[in-house]
């Protein structure tokens, strides 16, 4: 894969990027444009948590954490058991925003969830270079555990290498795994043991950037940090192209890209490099072994740069009840691009492990494993809505236009016809007072003429 400092030469993608492409390649695609548009609905993209709290790691790192009340009026319990708390980790180069969709089913649904910004990720503090490492993130999300979640059953997901620390807790903490965990999901990420396809965003846009524009122009970079964020952010239309061509797959409003956006250029450059070498050696099949049992719910996109779906066929190899879901039309970061999809399996994932639990499912041991494609219809009608909603718009907006027009013409004429009005007034006036003096003028000449005649006669 890449050398240690891969992450730095990585976020360059936007400099080979712009060396390379065309104005006209910076703009996205007219139709992809329109159809991104139509998502558009103007939700909130920021969930307020009922708390908000620091964990202290093991070596002194503090790790901001959220907690997520269920909403009120909401059933925390099915059929007599008490719903389990759900963990969620994070991403490479994402925070503990990029869960926000998820937050918010969750609690409608009566969950009590908890997430957390890995060390040197969003609000959470960075740790020494040699922090960086997956058994030390397995670690941290032990701590969390430990200091907010220290009893009652769990619920644990992760998401890219948010799915590689939680692996990494069966590894190190598997007791704690078999005595609380009742459901795993494992979502666009990989067990290890395959090379990580180009190494996500930040290792795709390094081997770009070196075949584009050489390791000489990408060691600038390599050792000059500050000038390549000062113009990804200085460009926000580059940095938005950049994202969603390696985040996603799929239309998705452009709010979303921000978001995707803000959270990868704001991971530290050096926490990036540093985090690259765990990528190398990651290998935690050894650490699925103590999710055995677990209601599993594997989940990724058909098209995914980092992890494309034989990371998560192994992930299933090694939990034959898993329930493997791929979708079409998606990227690395599936969990803003699918949310409802995500959602509803989630949902569906952590209902099935409460009633194993009652007894009135069998155990995930004894059920057959399950693997679905699906395409994202929803999202598809949406847009399809969104498209027709627009053009209506816009059919609107043209015949407004095309009135108004008219009335301008209207009112145009009329103003010409109340001019030509005060023309001829005037032409009359005019006319009227040249009638009257001529008149005067007749009669003052027939006076004259009367007197000449009367002075004659006499």
């Amino acid at each position: 894969m890449s050398p240690p400092n891969r992450g730095l030469i990585g976020l360059g993608l936007g400099v080979g990027l712009a060396g390379a492409a065309t104005a006209a390649g910076l703009v996205a695609d007219r139709i992809h444009r329109q159809r991104a548009d139509a998502l558009e609905t103007g939700v909130s993209l920021v969930e307020i948590p009922t708390r908000e709290l620091a964990v202290i790691a093991t070596d002194g790192v503090p790790l901001h954490v959220e907690v997520d009340e269920p909403n009120e009026g909401s059933s925390t319990r099915l059929e007599g058991v008490e719903k389990p708390t759900v963990v969620l980790s994070h991403g490479y180069c994402l925070t503990s925003e990029c869960w926000v969709f998820q937050r918010r089913a969750l609690r409608r649904a009566g969950y009590r969830v908890v997430v957390w910004d890995q060390r040197g990720h969003g609000r959470s503090e960075r740790g020494a270079e040699s922090s960086y490492t997956i058994a030390q993130l397995g670690e941290d999300l032990n701590a969390v555990i430990e200091q907010v979640v220290p009893d009652g059953w769990l619920a644990l997901a992760g998401h890219s290498m948010g799915g590689m620390t939680t692996m990494a807790l069966g590894t190190t903490h598997p007791d704690l795994v078999r005595e609380r965990v009742m459901a795993l999901g494992c979502i666009s990420t990989s067990a290890g043991g395959i090379p990580l396809a180009a190494g996500g965003f930040a290792a795709t846009a390094g081997r770009i950037l070196i075949e584009r524009l050489g390791m000489q122009a990408a060691g600038v970079f390599e050792t000059r940090p500050e000038l390549l964020r000062s113009i990804l952010t200085s460009n926000a239309n580059l940095a938005e192209f950049l994202v969603e061509r390696y985040s996603f797959a799929s239309p998705v409003p452009r709010s979303v890209v921000r978001l995707a956006a803000r959270m990868l250029l704001g991971t530290n450059l050096t926490v990036m490099s540093s985090f690259t070498p765990a990528f190398e050696t990651y290998d935690q099949t050894r650490g699925l072994v103590a999710f055995d049992g677990c209601e599993t719910l594997v989940f990724n996109g058909e098209k995914d740069l980092l992890t494309p779906p034989e990371h998560s066929d192994a992930i299933v190899a090694a939990l034959p009840a898993a329930q493997h879901v791929i979708v079409r039309d998606a990227g690395q970061v599936i969990m803003l691009e699918h949310p409802d999809l995500l959602n509803q399996q989630l949902e569906a994932t952590l209902e099935r492990a409460v009633r194993a639990h009652t007894g009135d499912a069998p155990p995930p041991e004894d059920r057959p494993r399950v693997r679905r494609v699906v395409t994202d219809v929803d999202k598809r009608r949406r847009i399809d809505r969104g498209l027709k909603r627009d053009a209506n718009r816009a059919h609107e907006e043209r015949v407004e236009r095309r009135a108004d027009r008219a009335d301008r013409v209207t009112q145009g004429a009329e103003r010409v016809a109340e001019g030509a009005e005060r023309v001829v007034d005037r032409v009359t006036d005019g006319a009227e007072r040249v009638a009257r003096r001529v008149a005067e003028q007749a009669e003052q000449v027939t006076e004259r003429a009367d007197r000449r005649t009367r002075g004659k006669a006499s």
